[in-house]
């Protein structure tokens, strides 16, 4: 954001030094109002004592003022110990608490400095105000006394002061011991205690003084000498910050100021923005001087990161200084506990959410005191939530939520009733419970004393002793039954017990609880798994057991070759491990491997194991050892045989194919000549007729049935039988000219333009049939005339002959 040009700068006017005046002190020492019975039911804090400071020998009133049904009666602590009333601090009528005379610990005599509480009580309960931290007035000698300086005219001077004091000491300047006019433009107060002084002239040389004042005493700092020499050169200077912004940590509502101070010639221009982008705004923001940024009564969305940046006029030379800034809000309360009322034997709940900056820390009061989880009281969502579970009598009381942070603390209260119905039974009695097995317990109890005639029945509520209460459980039993078995249960394990009796009207308070310890027992046998590493080397695997480790146990493991009687062992093994090697074995043995887990109850049944190492060893021999338990990043081996093995299905196919192709054709062939020879002749046809020298039918007709013998063997030699080579074939010797041989195929009604096509294909598939049917002598036909399989070659070679021609 750009330093806007604003009316001449002030400083920001100072705070009145405080006083202690009577009657700002009135309505605190007059006792409250008394409405009679017009007083709220709830006992809450109407005034709570705040953070103060307080004058050494001065009188100090902290307030408090309480609503609820009287009668109410009202202490006060200090540091947590209840204040005796004396004639040094007194209890007003209204609560509120009076120090006469505020001391520190000098002599003997102890402070009145600490942290004091307002507690109130009536007959429902009680509650404690919000800690009031009370500190002496005080002023510390300065640390940081301004410093001499010496400046040309037109130029810039800074001087800085620093001190310690509480309250916080207010800073004024003087110049040779006359208050500075704060009217002077050109003459800038910061808060922190910093001078600024810009457009130097001669007249401002002088001797500058500090003086922070406060309740408790003024202090005046060392004098520093500002010396003005004359008019600098006007030479170009980079721009340059002589003091950034600092980080600073406030608490709400305060005032931010962040300092910057650029010089350069030509004069810089200051301008601010924050690092994440968000923009400044302008409600509350001011800029002082010639470019330090005030921020008034801040907030939680101002913190952040400054960044201060002083430009060249007219150019992008730019140089900047950032500082943080981190605004604290005090804890305050986003949803109060509500005050409920229940029925005994039933659960309560309070909830209670607060936010501040930091995140507050929540903790629970009961009647005042702290309120820890632990039997039936349950905290969960980091405390926000309370839980009472089995409510009785004793949870009647009033419950406190308070939320604190290091910028404040804040409460909230609630009360919880417990609604107890009349003539309800009273506790079950002497409830004991013995341990018959390591998974069973026995519980036994008397009936109540009294009013038991309305028992309808009994719930024993199990838990283990070391699960929280929430992992509770419980099983029901009969109103004539006084003893119960729980079974189920895990050996070695210690469990709480306690019982309620129920009626229509309600339950009874919950019984004494009583623990007691399931009996131990040997462990089960653990599962087992074995990896052999090489040819002389066992992994034996087991899951870990962590329990056994609380039972002083472990594993013991052995191992033998089968062959033998004796087994090498025990090997003791702790019981957080869960894998051994076993080494230098015989790679032609077969092992025996035995492992059993063991505690203070005895062994348990053994996990046995027979492993062979002779498959390992003859593997070891043909390829060099690996280490099973490294995982190789690539697999260039598993990969190259995946393609290998895909391109030996691909040519599979591809011969399938073609098989199945030359195999119809054959089939086509005998077909239509099959089926030529047994049509009616259907008359003369020219010797240019495409059918005759595409499938030359006619001719074989003229030459009778020797020739179609002729034919029908060359077909054979194409498309051997089944039965070829020697075999004979067992399925019966069919006819060619039988007409049932073209009806098994799908291809014998197939038009000649098809046929052609088929012959096309085969014939570019370069079949290893064409060389030789091309090369056989003229038949004795008469000119023009071809054999079958010369006329099907013939038709197909000039679409051959481009494919060789291409290779």
């Amino acid at each position: 954001m750009a330093a806007p040009r604003a009316a001449p700068p002030r400083s920001p006017p100072a705070p009145r030094r405080p006083r202690l005046l009577l009657p700002l002190l009135l309505p605190l020492l007059l006792p409250a109002p008394s409405d009679g019975l017009g007083h709220s039911a709830e006992l809450a804090f109407a005034v709570e004592p705040s953070d103060d400071v307080a004058v050494p020998g001065q009188p100090i009133v902290l307030g408090c003022r309480v609503e609820g049904t009287p009668p109410v009666r009202i202490t006060w602590r200090k540091n947590g110990v209840e204040l005796l009333e004396s004639t040094h601090s007194t209890l007003l009528a209204n609560g509120s608490l009076m120090i006469r005379h505020f001391r520190l610990d000098r002599g003997g005599s102890p402070s009145d400095e600490g942290d004091y509480e307002c507690v109130a009580q009536n007959r429902f309960g009680l509650v404690v105000s919000r800690k009031a931290r009370i500190q002496a007035a005080t002023m510390s000698d300065f640390h940081v006394h301004p410093q001499a300086t010496v400046g040309e005219e037109g130029g810039v001077a800074r001087f800085q002061c620093q001190i310690h004091g509480l309250p916080k000491p207010l800073i004024t300047w003087e110049k040779n011991r006359v208050p500075i006019d704060t009217d002077n433009e050109r003459y800038t107060l910061l808060p922190k205690g910093v001078l600024q002084i810009t457009g130097l002239r001669a007249e401002d040389s002088g001797v500058f003084h500090c003086v922070a004042s406060n309740i408790a005493s003024v202090r005046v700092s060392h004098g520093a000498r500002l010396t003005v020499s004359g008019s600098g050169s006007g030479a170009y200077k980079e721009p340059m910050i002589l003091v950034g912004p600092e980080n600073l940590t406030l608490t709400v509502h305060q005032t931010a100021v962040l300092e910057c101070v650029a010089t350069g010639n030509p004069r810089p221009i200051v301008s601010w923005s924050r690092l994440d982008g968000r923009p400044i705004g302008v409600e509350g923001i001011q800029v002082l001087g010639t470019g330090n940024l005030i921020i008034s009564d801040v907030t939680v969305q101002h913190s952040g990161v400054y960044v201060c940046a002083a430009n060249r006029p007219g150019t992008r030379v730019r140089r900047t200084a950032q500082g943080r800034l981190v605004v604290q809000a005090p804890a305050e309360f986003v949803q109060h506990p509500q005050s409920i009322s229940r029925p005994a034997g039933t659960t309560a709940m309070f909830t209670c959410q607060a936010q501040g900056e930091p995140p507050p820390h929540v903790t629970w009061l009961k009647n005042g005191q702290v309120l820890g989880p632990g039997g039936h009281v349950r905290l969960k969502n980091n405390n926000s939530t309370l839980t009472i579970s089995g409510i009785g009598p004793e949870d009647e009381a009033i419950y406190q939520c308070v939320a604190e942070n290091s910028a404040g603390s804040s409460q909230a209260s609630a009360r919880l009733t417990v609604l107890w119905a009349e003539g309800l039974p009273g506790p079950p009695l002497n409830v004991q419970a013995v341990s018959l097995s390591p998974t069973e317990v026995r519980v036994s109890w008397n009936e109540p004393l009294v009013n038991t005639k309305e028992i309808i029945g009994y719930v024993l509520h199990i838990r283990k002793a070391a699960d929280p209460p929430e992992l509770e459980y419980q099983e029901a039993v009969s109103k004539n039954t006084f003893q119960h078995l729980v079974s189920d249960l895990e050996p070695s394990t210690a469990y709480s017990f306690y019982i309620k009796a129920y009626t229509p009207r309600g339950a009874s308070s919950a019984s004494a609880p009583v623990l007691a310890s399931t009996l131990g027992e040997a462990p089960a046998p653990p599962p087992l798994s074995v990896r052999v590493l090489g040819g002389s080397s066992l992994q034996l695997l087991w899951e870990p057991w962590p329990r056994l480790a609380q039972h002083e146990g472990g594993f013991k493991l052995f191992y033998r070759p089968a062959s033998r009687a004796s087994f090498t062992g025990p090997v003791l093994l702790p019981a957080t491990v869960s894998s051994y090697n076993l080494s230098q074995l015989d790679p032609t043995t077969v092992y025996e491997v035995k492992l059993l887990a063991y505690n203070q109850h005895g062994e348990g049944n053994a996990t046995v194991r027979f492993v062979s190492l002779r498959g390992a060893s003859e593997r070891t021999a043909l390829s060099p050892p690996c280490d099973c338990r490294k995982e190789e990043p690539t697999n260039q081996t598993s990969t190259t045989g995946i393609v290998i093995g895909i391109h030996i299905g691909v040519t599979c196919i591809i011969f399938c194919v073609l098989f199945l192709l030359f195999g119809q054709r054959g089939r086509v062939l005998l077909c239509k000549d099959v089926e030529n020879q047994l049509s009616t002749p259907q008359g003369p046809r020219s010797p240019r007729d495409p059918s005759i020298l595409a499938l030359n039918g006619a001719g074989r007709r003229e030459r009778g049935q020797d020739k179609k013998r002729v034919d029908m063997k060359e077909l054979e030699q194409l498309f051997p039988p089944a039965g070829a080579a020697g075999q004979p074939d067992p399925r019966p010797v069919q006819d060619p000219g039988d007409p049932a041989l073209c009806e098994e195929t799908q291809f014998s009604m197939l038009p000649l333009e098809g046929f052609s096509l088929l012959e096309e294909m085969t014939s570019e598939a370069k079949s290893p049939f064409a060389g030789p049917a091309a090369a056989l002598p003229p038949q004795d036909g008469g000119p023009g005339f071809l054999s079958e399989g010369q006329a099907t070659r013939a038709s197909t070679a000039p679409a051959a002959q481009p494919a060789h021609s291409g290779q």
